[in-house]
């Protein structure tokens, strides 16, 4: 059974858990964003397949919009904000060695977590 979390900012679905990846689908209401945040122990890729949005990735910034496919490296700051009207929705693969929700750290943060 698939496991599902509500956030501030939209859900996560974790679609395979298993001891080589994590795979979820990940949906950011419109005008919403997670924190910028980075991991010690999980690299990540994303591939959009609704929606657009405002990638940061270590400072820097790039719309991204279905089909964009986002690398996101250990320890990389990261944050996607939702730029369009609908839901922000997209795939995402964590590789490493351990997939924890308690492998994030927040820089900051529109939900004061």
């Amino acid at each position: 059974m698939n496991y599902k979390e509500q956030r501030p900012w939209g859900s996560f679905e974790n679609l395979l858990d298993s001891d080589i990846c994590k795979v979820k689908q990940t949906i950011i209401k419109p005008g919403q964003a997670p924190s910028y945040q980075f991991h010690n122990k999980r690299s990540e890729v994303w591939v959009v397949v609704q929606g657009e949005g405002l990638l940061t990735l270590n400072d820097n910034d790039e719309t991204v919009s279905v089909g964009s496919i986002i690398e996101v490296p250990i320890e990389a700051k990261h944050r996607i904000r939702n730029t369009s009207n609908i839901d922000l929705v997209f795939i995402e693969v964590q590789l490493g060695k351990y997939f924890g929700e308690d492998d994030i750290v927040r820089l900051e943060d529109d939900y004061n977590r």
